[in-house]
């Protein structure tokens, strides 16, 4: 990727994350227990002062999840995030990494999982369940989930922040959300 494309890919991830800090200061986000996603931990990580060098590297680079890991141990910005979020920024890159130029970052799996899942199921249906991989693909799979219209790596992506970040004990959803369970 040449420099003038990465600096406008860099810009434009900036711009997003103005316009994300406003839209979060206005409104009041009552999914909050539900831990971040891998695009919200890397716009915070770019909005806590990782460097423009490091940030573009990001955005060209392809890893794996544990090449992503490595290459995020020890940078400031990223510090800030327990190592479960490590873990879920380093699997959205895996996912995701590169972008185009000038693109937006892709839905991470809680984009994914309050879009898609939410339209059958309260959400607590979901974020409680303690389930592998396998269990969770087989899931979506099945004729009542094939329909939802995800591509193969979006399934790939909500499938492995669900085994990362599910299992939320009952307790720390909140009292409204408790009630209802699937609709189907």
């Amino acid at each position: 990727m040449n420099v003038k494309r990465t600096v406008i890919a860099a810009a434009g991830l900036m711009l997003g994350l103005a316009g994300a800090g406003l839209l979060h200061a206005q409104t009041e986000d009552v999914f909050a227990f539900i831990p971040a996603g891998g695009r919200t931990l890397l716009e915070r990580a770019a909005g806590a002062g990782l460097p423009r060098s490091e940030l573009d590297a990001i955005l060209a680079g392809k890893r794996s999840r544990e090449e992503w890991q490595a290459f995020l141990q020890g940078k400031p910005s990223i510090n800030e995030l327990s190592q479960g979020e490590v873990t879920t920024l380093a699997d959205y890159l895996a996912h995701n990494m590169p972008v185009a130029p000038g693109a937006p970052l892709p839905r991470d799996g809680r984009d994914l999982a309050l879009e898609y899942c939410q339209s059958c199921h309260i959400i607590t249906v979901v974020i409680t369940q303690d389930r592998g991989k396998d269990a969770w693909l087989g899931t979506l799979n099945k004729p009542s989930h094939v329909e939802i219209e995800l591509t193969a790596a979006e399934r790939e992506a909500l499938t492995d922040y669900l085994v990362l970040n599910a299992a939320i004990p009952i307790d720390l959803v909140p009292e409204e959300l408790r009630a209802g369970g699937a609709t189907y």
